[in-house]
Parts: structure tokens; sequence; C-alpha cells
């Protein structure tokens, strides 16, 4: 009795390319959870512990959040005073100023297959 085993290389393949973009996707949220906290409003500092990534690997789909009651308000709310270098949109701003760069994460982490 002898067995045969075929591989399928291209779903191999698929799979590498899969588990390398989602690799790429948690390293780049993050990155810009890092770089959101550089410029998030900081009283207590609360406000920037709660920061958390998430990874949803099947759907190729990562999360960049911020788990206070006051986190919305303190992002959209544009008329309240920050310190020096803290601002209102601190996340919506990252992610638009760090787009290229999280891309870039993301293409390395899929170049090196």
């Amino acid at each position: 009795m002898s067995f045969r085993w075929t591989v399928d290389r291209s779903q191999l393949a698929k799979a590498a390319v899969r588990a390398a973009a989602a690799q790429g996707l948690s390293d780049a949220a993050e990155f810009l959870l890092e770089e959101s906290n550089r410029t998030a409003p900081i009283e207590e500092a609360t406000l920037i512990r709660s920061g958390t990534t998430s990874l949803d690997a099947a759907r190729l789909r990562a999360t960049v959040a911020y788990d206070v009651p006051y986190a919305p308000r303190q992002h959209e709310d544009l008329t309240l005073r920050h310190d020096p270098g803290r601002r209102a949109k601190w996340l919506e701003l990252t992610f638009q100023e760090q787009a290229r760069k999280a891309g870039q994460i993301i293409q390395t982490r899929v170049a090196v297959l």
C-alpha cells in the first residue's frame, strides 16, 4: 500500500501571503497606535494607556481604538483645549499622515516571501 500526497502549491502560496499580510496589518496597527499616542490628549495618560490594537486575520482587518468613555468626545470635539503638541482628531490625523508608512510596513512583510 502506498500513499501519494499532493500539495496544491498555489493554495500554500495564498496561505503564506495571507499570513504575511495579517502580520503586516498587525504591525501597522501597532505602529499607528504608537504614533497616535504622540499627539493624543494627555492629562493623566489614562486615554493613552487605554489604546489597543486588534486583528481579524480572517477578514484581514486591523483596528486601533481607545477604550475610555470620553475618548470619542476628546477625538471629535474641536473646541476642547489640549496641551501643546496634543490635538483632537489625533487618531484620524495620524492615520492620514502615516498611511504611506503603514502600507510600507504591510508591504515589507509580504515582500519577504
